[in-house]
C-alpha cells in the first residue's frame, strides 16, 4: 500500500509540473526605437527587423496611437501623467478629425516584437510608446514601464496586446486618471539592453 501512494504522489507532482510549464507565458524578442529612422538604421546593421518590417510596425503603431492613446480633458491633466511638453491636442495628432479640447500624449517611440512563434508567424507586432511623468516610457496597453525608448530585450507576448480604443470615448479627468493610478502605473518596470 505504501508503494502505491508514493506512485500516486509522483504522478500528481508530475501533472502539476506539466500544468505549470503550460502556463508559462510566451516570450518574444523585442526592440524599442525612438523613431522610424532608428529602426531602419538598425535593420541595415543586422537588427531584429528588416526595413520593411520597421515601416509596417511604425505605421501600425501610429494607427494604434490614434485609436487607443489615452485622452484627457485638459493639457494640464495630460502633462501630469506624461510630463511637461509631452502632450498635444487630439486635433494636432489625428488627421481627419479630433477635438482641440481633448489632449493626448505625443508618440515617443515604438516597441516592436518578433512574433515568429505565434500563429500566422513571421509578423512583427508593435505598440506606440509614451513618456510617463517619472521620465520613463510606457506602452499603449499600459502593461509596463520602460526606462528607455530604445534597446533590445526579451519580454512576454502580452506586451503587444491591443489596448481598448479610446477614440470617441469621454476623455479622462484628473479624478479618473488618479483613480486608475496614473497612466502606465500598473505594470512592471523594464530596461532595455543594447
Amino acid at each position: 500500500m505504501r508503494k502505491r501512494s508514493s506512485t500516486v504522489a509522483l504522478t500528481i507532482l508530475g501533472a502539476a509540473s506539466f500544468a505549470l510549464a503550460g502556463c508559462k507565458e510566451e516570450q518574444v524578442d523585442a526592440q524599442a526605437f525612438p523613431d522610424l529612422a532608428s529602426c531602419q538604421a538598425a535593420a541595415t546593421d543586422g537588427g531584429l527587423f528588416t526595413a520593411d518590417q520597421c515601416q509596417q510596425a511604425f505605421a501600425d503603431a501610429e494607427t494604434l496611437h490614434v485609436e487607443a492613446a489615452p485622452r484627457y480633458e485638459s493639457l494640464a491633466v495630460c502633462e501630469e501623467q506624461h510630463g511637461e511638453g509631452n502632450c498635444g491636442s487630439e486635433a494636432e495628432q489625428v488627421q481627419n478629425g479630433g477635438s482641440g479640447s481633448i489632449f493626448m500624449p505625443l508618440l515617443a517611440g515604438y516597441l516592436i516584437g518578433s512574433m515568429l512563434g505565434r500563429a500566422g508567424g513571421g509578423m512583427a507586432a508593435s505598440q506606440p510608446m509614451y513618456r510617463n511623468a517619472s521620465g520613463g516610457f510606457t506602452n499603449a496597453a499600459r502593461t509596463s514601464s520602460f526606462s528607455a525608448n530604445q534597446g533590445r530585450a526579451t519580454m512576454g507576448a502580452q506586451q503587444f496586446t491591443r489596448p481598448a480604443a479610446t477614440a470617441g470615448k469621454a476623455p479622462m479627468t484628473r479624478a479618473t486618471a488618479a483613480s486608475r493610478g496614473g497612466f502606465g502605473g500598473t505594470g512592471g518596470s523594464r530596461g532595455f539592453g543594447g
